[in-house]
């Protein structure tokens, strides 16, 4: 099998090309082209806008057609696979995840799949019940601090874009891609340069893995929040569980801490039990809301709004005079900004679309770097500290019942409150107060905000817009908490086994669920 790399196609284009461009790159007639299959597919608008591909390609005389090709965009192919670890025989007292996010649910797929039957606890409730707690908070309902965009089946990604990018090559991402398409997520993901399943079709893919995961073996529990952990002689022996308001007590011998980035009451209990932590960097700042065909003018240019393309996305940075940074994250396109709350006297969002990415509006996260030096303190848990602060004062400017400050930029970069929207409509709900963001916001980001506006407008036309709104506060893009493990992924304290972007080894729902395997076939290993 031969791999080629940089095929382009011109929008509207069909696929049925691919095989006659790969015979010209290799110089064989059409006919030599034994199957053709794309691997990836991405979008360059640098240059004359062209979907570029990457195809596996079968040919015959393959050690001949590669010694005579001198085409650099032609290599030899050998996909790898994920193979699981040996199973094991059930151990007598079965390993316990804490967390259905996406590192718990695959922890426990690699435990399940391997023979360990393990217990899973989920402090907030399966996906379809998590669904209706969220939409009845987004309509002006009460918050449920135990079921909502934070806590639930599917941990946070699940009311997101559904991104599946990352920065890491791992053979267990086209193993967790290749699960989540079996339970119900598009194809699409398994080639797109940028995949995303989108908060819809994820909802179907979490229901499907719940079954999976059940018919393997792993006893689900939702409503069951981990409340104490036992020890002796400096291992675990035991977890204490409220659920469905009873307590009871589980032995113990492996517990998998894969808790997400927002257990700030578990972590504070896991630093009484003298749990190894420390602190980290992490970002914080605003939603920023765009018109789709405003971002999709300015990316695509003359083929905006072209069928086979889709809504258009970005990734900007920048470094200030000031010594910080500012980025995107957790960029939207057709979505929404969501209420995101999972305590209450706090206002947070997020992001999130659908799979079509249909909306109006597109939304991203703009941040600035925190580090250790903005921290109110040297505790391990002051960035938590931090977080809240901001939150309270965001739910305080916006009135007190959960609606979000919003702002034009135009008005923010002049120091001055908004009196309503302009051209963008905001998509948050319960509702946005106008007002000054700089209010709420630490003066270190919102003069570090000021001063990106501008240069990112610069890199993308338009993100600088007058009308573009600032929805805030964003302050959960990253666990401000990394609870320390080592080679083997154990903690300080043995059988605990620290995973995801919670515990700080993570940044998003792929390298998640693969940091969540590698713990699994850690523990595996001391069960044989």
């Amino acid at each position: 099998m031969l791999r080629i790399d940089q095929i382009r196609l011109l929008p509207g284009d069909s696929e049925a090309l691919l095989p006659g461009k790969c015979a010209r790159i290799l110089r064989l007639p059409a006919e030599d082209i034994v199957s053709c299959a794309v691997l990836r597919r991405a979008i360059d608008a640098r240059e004359g806008l062209t979907l570029v591909y990457t195809a596996a390609v079968e040919v015959k005389r393959e050690d001949t057609v590669l010694r005579r090709c001198r085409d650099k965009r032609v290599s030899r192919y050998a996909p790898e696979t994920y193979a699981l670890p040996a199973a094991v025989t059930a151990p007598e007292i079965p390993p316990i995840v804490v967390g259905a996010g996406p590192a718990g649910l695959f922890a426990a797929l690699v435990l399940a799949r391997c023979g360990a039957r393990p217990i899973v606890l989920e402090r907030g409730r399966p996906v379809e019940q998590r669904q209706a707690d969220v939409e009845r908070f987004w309509s002006g309902g009460a918050l449920d601090t135990e079921s909502n965009v934070q806590f639930g089946e599917g941990g946070a990604g699940a009311f997101s874009d559904g991104k599946l990018n990352t920065g890491t090559r791992d053979v267990r991402h086209r193993f967790i891609m290749e699960t989540l398409v079996r339970c119900g997520a598009p194809e699409s993901i398994l080639t797109d340069a940028r995949p995303h399943v989108g908060t819809d079709m994820l909802h179907i893919a979490l229901r499907s893995l719940r079954r999976e995961l059940t018919e393997a073996g792993a006893d689900i529990r939702f409503g069951a929040r981990l409340e104490s952990l036992r020890t002796k002689d400096g291992a675990v022996c035991g977890v204490t569980v409220r659920q469905d308001g009873a307590v009871y007590d589980l032995p113990a011998r492996q517990v998998v801490l894969a808790l997400g980035h927002s257990a700030r009451d578990t972590f504070e209990m896991l630093y009484q039990t003298g749990l190894a932590m420390e602190q980290k960097p992490f970002a914080m700042g605003v939603r920023i809301e765009h018109r789709q065909a405003d971002v999709d003018a300015a990316q695509y240019r003359t083929l905006a709004g072209h069928p086979t393309l889709p809504p258009s996305t970005y990734k900007l940075s920048c470094h200030l005079p000031n010594g910080r940074s500012a980025f995107s994250f957790c960029v939207c396109p057709g979505g929404q900004v969501v209420a995101a709350a999972s305590e209450t006297g706090r206002t947070v969002t997020n992001g999130m679309s659908e799979y079509a990415r249909s909306g109006e509006n597109i939304n991203g996260a703009l941040l600035v770097n925190v580090t250790a030096e903005d921290f109110p303190s040297p505790h391990p848990l002051a960035g938590i500290a931090l977080q809240r602060q901001v939150e309270e004062a965001a739910f305080a400017l916006g009135g007190g019942d959960y609606r979000a400050p919003c702002q034009r930029v135009e008005d923010f970069l002049r120091g001055a409150p908004s009196a309503g929207a302009g051209r963008v409509t905001p998509s948050y709900r319960p509702g946005v107060v106008y007002t000054d963001m700089a209010r709420c916001l630490p003066p270190f980001i919102a003069e570090t905000l000021r001063l990106a506006l501008p240069v990112l407008g610069k890199k993308l036309k338009g993100y600088d817009d007058p009308d573009a709104l600032l929805t805030g506060v964003e302050t959960r893009s990253s666990s401000p908490v990394r609870l320390v493990r080592d080679d083997h992924y154990e903690a300080n304290i043995r059988g605990i086994y620290p995973c995801g972007e919670g515990a700080g080894y993570a940044g998003g729902i792929l390298s998640a669920a693969a940091d969540g395997m590698r713990c699994a076939e850690k523990l595996l290993e001391v069960c044989k």
